[in-house]
């Protein structure tokens, strides 16, 4: 058994998720897990970066920094929380926080979170920039989590795991395992409640309940070709934030209230996983749901109004918290790494094979396992 922490930090950049794990061949168990918030005004700057059609390299540096520096900030916490000394545990599996992802052909993938920072400030070996490895054998480097979807649900081989983040991704298993980003998640809708109503999201999805569907406006954003391309495929909020949505005819005018457009985004959201559900898990009676967006409990029903006789259900039914399965998934590719096995699913990715994922960077202990 290995004691390995993982770290994410996802498109909604609300903070920095971490979570200590055991990890061995045969199994996955959380012993705790955290979240870092990031305040207000940083979590601002890493989405405004996020859409930015030029950067600084000045400002990528001290991005790539804050990240790192709230990397250790979690780890350090996980570690006095649990009463883990740091000598005790094998790795850092750190995702870091995506600054910019294109699709292939011609993709990349740029994470930010410098990996030597980590290292040297926690004492712990790193393992980090695990989607260019897939990039380069030409595959999306998205997702990574259905391999560890496959992992862990593996005694439910006729579900399909859907993943709720800022941009939602699906799991399909069958006599292959199938996984792609469907589309927005709470990306959309987030960053609506704080650019429009100054909050940061709509709790429980109780705005949009109250609000009704702007049709017109749905139907062109169902048109987005994104939604009818077919995987291996993969986005970000490069091309679904609110100033690409917006900019459709017919356009969002001061005449709709909030609570429509709402309404509307959470539509979008609900409409295209069901979509991608029904497109490549038509057999599926069980889809299991992961992170922030199971909290949105309008998203939710409008997801499962639009997959009539499917049990939609937390994955916490299936024995994983659903507030922390990234992080353990890159705390399970860290350890996958280190053992020299493979981590991405060619089948998923689009890559020419499977490959062994990231870069290592050892941690900085002494001969006593302290820094």
């Amino acid at each position: 058994m290995a004691l390995c922490i993982g770290l994410m930090s996802g498109t909604s950049a609300d903070g920095m998720d971490a979570a200590l794990v055991e990890i061995s061949e045969s199994g996955i168990r959380l012993i705790d897990a955290l979240c870092i918030d990031y305040p207000r005004e940083v979590a601002d700057f890493f989405k405004a970066m996020a859409v930015s059609e030029t950067l600084s390299a000045e400002l990528v540096m001290d991005a790539d920094r804050l990240i790192a520096q709230y990397s250790v900030q979690a780890v350090i916490t996980l570690l006095e929380q649990t009463g883990t000394d740091r000598s005790e545990v094998s790795l850092i599996g750190s995702h870091g926080h995506t600054l910019r992802h294109r699709a292939q052909p011609d993709g990349f993938s740029w994470q930010i979170g410098d990996p030597s920072w980590i290292a040297e400030h926690t004492g712990i070996t790193c393992v980090a920039d695990f989607r260019r490895r897939d990039i380069a054998a030409g595959g999306e480097g998205a997702p990574l989590v259905p391999a560890f979807h496959r992992f862990v649900f593996a005694e439910r081989p006729d579900c399909a795991v859907l993943n709720i983040g800022g941009i939602a991704n699906l799991t399909v298993f069958g006599d292959t395992v199938s996984g792609f980003d469907t589309g927005p998640g709470n990306a959309l809708i987030d960053e609506f409640c704080q650019h429009a109503l100054g909050c940061k999201c709509d709790e429980s999805g109780a705005r949009a309940a109250s609000g009704s569907i702007i049709t017109d406006l749905l139907n062109q954003w169902l048109a987005h070709p994104y939604f009818s391309a077919t995987p291996p495929k993969s986005t970000g909020r490069e091309v679904f934030n609110l100033d690409a949505l917006m900019n459709v005819q017919p356009a969002v005018s001061p005449a709709h209230d909030a609570s429509d457009i709402l309404a509307t985004l959470t539509e979008l959201s609900a409409k295209t996983m069901a979509d991608a559900v029904k497109a490549q898990a038509p057999d599926t009676r069980e889809v299991l749901i992961c992170g922030g967006g199971l909290k949105n409990e309008f998203l939710i029903k409008r997801f499962r109004a639009h997959v009539p006789g499917v049990s939609v259900v937390s994955t916490e039914a299936a024995g994983i918290d659903p507030d922390w399965m990234e992080a353990m998934a890159f705390a399970w590719l860290g350890w996958r790494t280190m053992n020299y096995l493979t981590g991405n699913l060619s089948e998923v990715t689009g890559a020419e094979g499977d490959r062994i994922l990231g870069g290592i960077f050892p941690g900085s202990r002494g001969k006593d396992g302290q820094k």
